[in-house]
């Protein structure tokens, strides 16, 4: 059974859960955009011809799954189709779900989505550029973790974002968490050690520090993510344990590029991918994964706190190019 089967076995049934739907709900816009224009293409060719894999190519790019990983999958799916006589375009995009499946699993650092909770206090660092909603994510990984049982505490090291400190103070009161801060234009390394003192201090399951997203000036960036580091590693052996850093789906390839720069300056465990439902262009994840070798850890399919997701590939495919095949009939 290829993959296409198997997704289609597992998650169409009239049971699925809560996160399938959110996944399927979320990937709505995508999986119109790009799953419809793969069906128009099959339906346009009786057999395959050299043709039909430069539309094929020019999709996945539209679709930003990017250049380089767009003719990469289609010269395997060229390869694919000599070796195992392909000639339907039916079979021939049930097989590129085979090999993105395979290419975003095989790319890079092993895929662990939950938070290691081996040390304690255990830090994440969150990293994102203005804009991206990176407040928000944190917001919601509290409430994650929180809802799980983890006591959590937020650090607002974002001292350069005009009301930055004040946007996580409301989210820290809503969610009842405790929240570190300094004085405004506090030095953002300050305060992270303050907040790893307290964690330490008060028995925190999850410390999580937010940082401002300066790109625009590279080497001051450097210097700060590297002093806090050093000094949460001061305060706590091994911190921060996990960086992250947000990405807002919407912007495309400029997202790429973002995490390009980020990840020159910090040593980043994870991507956030955030308004995944409000873009056509689901594309991203593959093209983050190819591009960084780092693995998307959480998605963002909604406006509810719920609907930050804990990535899972098979469900990502299912909600981009399967979802509802009822839907708009």
């Amino acid at each position: 059974m290829g993959l296409f089967s198997f997704l289609k076995n597992k998650f169409s049934s009239k049971k699925e859960d809560e996160s399938t739907k959110t996944y399927e709900k979320g990937l709505a816009k995508s999986r119109k955009a790009f799953a419809s224009r793969l069906d128009e293409l099959s339906k346009r060719y009786s057999k395959i011809d050299s043709s039909y894999f430069e539309e094929l190519e020019e999709i996945l790019i539209e679709a930003d799954v990017g250049v380089s990983l767009s003719i990469k999958l289609c010269e395997e799916l060229l390869e694919k189709a000599k070796e195992e006589n392909l000639t339907e375009p039916v079979k021939i995009n049930e097989a590129l779900i085979d090999l993105m499946f395979v290419d975003y699993a095989t790319s890079g650092s092993e895929i662990e989505n939950e938070i290691n909770f081996s040390s304690k206090p255990t830090v994440l660092l969150v990293e994102g550029v203005n804009g991206v909603g990176k407040t928000t994510t944190i917001a919601k990984l509290a409430y994650r973790y929180k809802n799980k049982g983890k006591k959590v505490m937020l650090v607002a090291a974002d001292t350069f974002r005009a009301g930055a400190v004040e946007q996580l103070k409301v989210w820290a009161s809503r969610l009842d968490v405790p929240i570190v801060f300094g004085a405004p234009e506090s030095d953002p390394a300050s305060v992270a050690f303050d907040g790893a003192r307290r964690a330490k201090a008060e028995n925190i399951d999850l410390l999580i520090v937010d940082t401002a997203g300066r790109i625009q000036t590279k080497s001051n960036l450097m210097q700060e993510l590297g002093k806090i580091s050093r000094v949460l590693n001061k305060e706590i052996e091994g911190a921060p344990q996990e960086t992250f850093l947000v990405i807002d789906a919407t912007t495309g390839q400029n997202g790429v590029i973002q995490a390009k720069a980020f990840k020159e300056v910090s040593s980043l465990s994870g991507i956030v991918v955030t308004k995944m439902d409000g873009t056509s262009k689901g594309g991203i994840i593959l093209s983050i994964r190819d591009e960084l070798g780092v693995p998307v850890r959480f998605m963002g399919l909604g406006e509810r706190m719920e609907d930050l997701e804990e990535f899972d590939l098979s469900k990502y495919l299912y909600g981009l190019l399967l979802g509802n095949e009822d839907e708009g009939k």
